[in-house]
């Protein structure tokens, strides 16, 4: 596992932190041919995403670095250095976290990232640079994360900062439940993975800050995603009609953002929908051998970044004792699956064919975060185990 973590870290540097992304099909030449219509757009993007070849190379579609890649990469790095107090660890994901600074979208409350490309989903088109809740608050657990091990105010100015978008910058939709956050800043887009993130990232900086006006958009946040959870403990991607699905990562979104609440405020209030929202994940989420379903309710698309969040939620959650083997489980079945010779990971699996195309925050730098993060918890975990073994031989001599 090791090894394979060192040579995704090769694969990844090596390439100067640049590769695809599922989405980027709107940077092709070909864009005029949509004639600028939502069905055009979605068509193309589509297309270039489903294609068992991939057809960027010859579309005009170039390998870039994505914002969000760059924040997992920094908190892979982190992870590393506190696994192996590696300075050099350290200094590159000061590096990312800078570079993370310089790319900021501009014109907003605080730092706020978003798509290096334009995007057309089912609900809204989005330009590039336009920033999202979700960008935003995964990269803002990254300067947390950089904060709580080095202590500089700069990294906690930056998370801050972040929070500071998401109160002033983004629409609030509100129910008989409570509110939800937008996903972008030009729409009401309800998203329960993104509004849940947004309500985890506030936890953990009201951690540090306790500023009550975090916890209190928070508490409300998560209070319309619990709100509309299933009787199974589930959670529909989003409440329109058009968004009934469930799967894996949005999934564990929502959990590990659960978890942020209640770690950030002292709040237990919603303990109960996390556990019931935890053993609907653990119990239909994984296969026996390992691998990481895409839906609850059927297996296929394979996809790198189930395996990769489910690695990184079943670590968070590594409380219960089936979690962490079953992490472990889930990172060797897909090292074994969907791991190239070169140390990249594929992007999907399908039940008629592979789609090995190397993605940059799709993928590598999502794994070699969750595998850095595995690495760590079995450290920490086999430490416990020997520190317990080695007191029982000084208690039994």
């Amino acid at each position: 596992m090791k090894g394979a973590l060192t040579s995704l870290e090769d694969w990844i540097e090596s390439r100067d932190f640049a590769a695809y992304d599922p989405f980027d099909g709107l940077n092709s030449f070909l864009r005029p041919l949509t004639l600028g219509t939502k069905f055009g757009r979605q068509a193309l993007v589509q297309l270039v995403k489903r294609s068992p070849v991939n057809l960027r190379p010859y579309l005009g579609i170039r390998p870039a670095t994505s914002s969000k890649g760059m924040g997992f990469m920094a908190r892979g790095y982190l992870r590393l250095y506190r696994m192996e107090e590696d300075e050099a660890f350290r200094t590159k994901a000061e590096q990312c976290l800078s570079w993370l600074r310089a790319n900021r979208s501009q014109g907003y409350s605080g730092p706020c990232w978003g798509n290096h490309f334009d995007y057309q989903t089912r609900t809204y088109y989005l330009p590039a640079g336009c920033p999202t809740i979700v960008w935003s608050s995964l990269i803002g657990h990254a300067f947390v994360d950089a904060f709580e091990i080095s202590g500089r105010e700069e990294d906690l100015h930056e998370a801050s900062g972040v929070c500071e978008f998401i109160l002033r910058d983004l629409p609030r939709i509100r129910d008989e439940k409570g509110t939800c956050i937008s996903y972008v800043a030009h729409a009401d887009v309800e998203v329960h993975n993104a509004n849940a993130l947004g309500a985890g990232l506030l936890s953990r900086v009201y951690q540090h800050t306790r500023k009550a006006e975090l916890y209190q958009l928070a508490t409300e946040a998560l209070d319309y995603t619990v709100g509309h959870q299933n009787a199974n403990g589930s959670w529909f991607y989003g409440e329109p009609d058009n968004l009934h699905w469930i799967d894996n990562w949005h999934t564990a979104y929502v959990l590990d953002s659960l978890l942020d609440y209640e770690c950030g405020t002292g709040d237990d209030r919603f303990k109960a929908a996390r556990e019931s929202g935890w053993e609907f994940y653990f119990n239909n989420f994984f296969l026996s051998d390992g691998c990481a379903k895409y839906y609850h309710d059927r297996v296929y698309p394979i996809d790198i970044q189930c395996a990769s969040q489910s690695i990184e939620t079943l670590c968070r959650f590594r409380a219960d004792e089936r979690a962490l083997a079953t992490a472990a489980r889930v990172a060797l079945w897909t090292i074994e699956h969907m791991r190239d010779e070169s140390g990249y990971f594929y992007f999907q699996r399908r039940p008629y064919y592979l789609n090995r195309t190397p993605c940059f925050h799709w993928g590598q730098s999502t794994m070699f975060s969750a595998l850095a993060f595995l690495l760590l918890c079995l450290q920490t975990e086999n430490n416990h185990v020997n520190e317990t073994v080695e007191s029982s031989r000084t208690y039994a001599d």
